[in-house]
């Protein structure tokens, strides 16, 4: 009886050690756990301006997060840029905090610190009983260069007369390198580019424009910031030329909205309206707006390489039935019903004429666009495009490399045209500009090659 009573004890005993063993694995494998917080902050930056930020997230999701730490030393003293710590949840090796979200301004003027070389340090420690109970630490340290003064912004063009819906050209130089740069006209941005004054990378071009609606007193700047997100803005004189656009009537009649509409889907922009004259108020507005969009896009596509020279090409023996910004009043049935402006020209021959590229240039984008029908642009280079629209036929394809008066395709009268014609358009970044200019050489010397003529002279003396 004694031996048995003695082997439960001793089986109990056992278990007991077992039990024991076990809570002491699991606790030595969750609170002495030795992987340390995960780092994942954008530092990707080099320099550090004034417009500074660390930003992104630390995160532990074992331990908990008990403290994350940000500095720029310099000369061995550190500038704490963030600091914050967080306590246990009660239970030693656990914290209640596993993730910290991050944005924070690092602008080193603000900490006292000057330009030059500094280091970056990082420091995140976790609630891990590891090290002496001081727990896991990852740590970052990065050299980075300090540079709060923005770019110096030399403009070397003179007399910059636009007009109201034309196009500018402006060339200047920087100080040092720049992430970006260009003109801001209102709302609008036009990037300059580097390249067209051979030996002298820190001198670009920007060919900007005025919408139709941009008058006197828009402002006009240049703009430039470098890789620390230093900004700068340099005025430079110029001069805006008012425009008064033609008014047009267009009326809609029953017979060109049952031969055209059908064909047009208006699902994307909403439920489709009962009426052909209701679906047509709709291709009008939000169609046609979505379809500049389309269009102007292909600014994005540009390249810094001018491959245009002298005037634009007209479509040969064409008469102009409808001129830039015409604003447009539509009437059905005596009552108008909407208004809109015509961002291009209009070239009318004889049916299915051969529509010539207006100048050198590459193809970059051949698509039926809406209103617009079978489209057509083309890229200049700097920013200028041109486009070419209501085409019964198209005989180049993206990429293409074409010279002055190659031909494109034929005309016609896909989109919502009623007559078979050219709609031709001139795009300055992101903006239509009135084509008349680019048709005309002695504007285009005036006003373009003569200016950049002059800077090269310039350049060439100075060096």
């Amino acid at each position: 009886m004694r031996q048995k009573k003695e082997s439960k004890k001793g089986r109990l005993v056992v278990l007991l050690f077992l039990v024991t063993l076990v809570v002491a694995g699991w606790f030595g494998i969750s609170r002495l756990e030795g992987t340390p917080p995960d780092v994942d902050l954008d530092l990707s930056l080099e320099t550090l301006g004034s417009r500074a930020r660390i930003t992104g997230t630390v995160t532990d999701e074992t331990s908990g997060l008990r403290e994350v730490w940000i500095a720029l030393s310099r000369g061995g003293v550190d500038k704490v840029i963030y600091s914050k710590t967080w306590p246990s949840d009660g239970f030693p090796g656990k914290g209640s905090t596993f993730s910290d979200a991050i944005d924070v301004d690092a602008d080193p003027g603000k900490l006292g610190l000057t330009d030059g070389k500094a280091l970056l340090r990082i420091r995140a420690t976790d609630h891990s009983l590891r090290n002496l109970l001081k727990g896991n630490t990852a740590y970052i340290e990065k050299e980075i260069t300090i540079d709060t003064q923005p770019p110096m912004v030399d403009i070397l063009t003179r007399s910059h007369n636009v007009a109201q819906g034309g196009t500018g050209v402006v060339a200047y130089r920087v100080s040092e390198k720049v992430s970006t740069s260009g003109v801001r006209v209102g709302d609008n941005f036009f990037p300059g580019h580097a390249g067209y004054f051979e030996g002298h990378d820190n001198v670009y071009v920007a060919f900007f424009a005025l919408t139709h609606l941009q008058k006197k007193g828009t402002e006009i700047l240049v703009e430039a910031e470098d890789a620390a997100g230093n900004r700068t803005k340099a005025g430079f004189y110029h001069y805006i030329i008012g425009k008064q656009f033609k008014n047009d009537r267009i009326n809609i009649s029953d017979g060109f909205l049952n031969a055209k509409i059908p064909a047009m889907s208006v699902d994307a922009f909403g439920a489709t309206p009962p009426t052909n004259l209701e679906k047509y108020l709709v291709i009008n507005s939000k169609m046609r707006d979505d379809n500049n969009r389309t269009i102007l896009s292909n600014g994005m596509k540009t390249e810094a390489k001018m491959r245009w020279k002298g005037s634009f090409k007209q479509l040969p023996g064409s008469a102009t039935p409808a001129t830039f910004a015409d604003h447009r009043s539509y009437y059905y049935k005596g009552k108008r019903v909407d208004q809109k402006y015509h961002l291009g020209m209009d070239f009318a021959s004889i049916k299915h004429a051969e529509v010539p590229a207006a100048n050198a240039g590459r193809v970059v984008f051949v698509q039926e666009v809406g209103i617009y029908g079978r489209t057509v642009v083309i890229d200049h280079g700097f920013g200028l495009l041109s486009s070419y629209s209501h085409m019964s036929s198209v005989r180049v394809k993206e990429g293409d490399l074409l010279r002055r008066g190659d031909v494109v395709g034929r005309t016609g009268v896909t989109g919502l045209v009623g007559g078979d014609h050219l709609h031709f358009g001139m795009i300055v970044g992101n903006v239509f500009v009135n084509p008349i200019e680019w048709l005309d050489g002695h504007w285009i010397k005036n006003n373009i090659t003569s200016k950049l003529a002059q800077v090269k002279r310039e350049l060439g003396q100075a060096q």
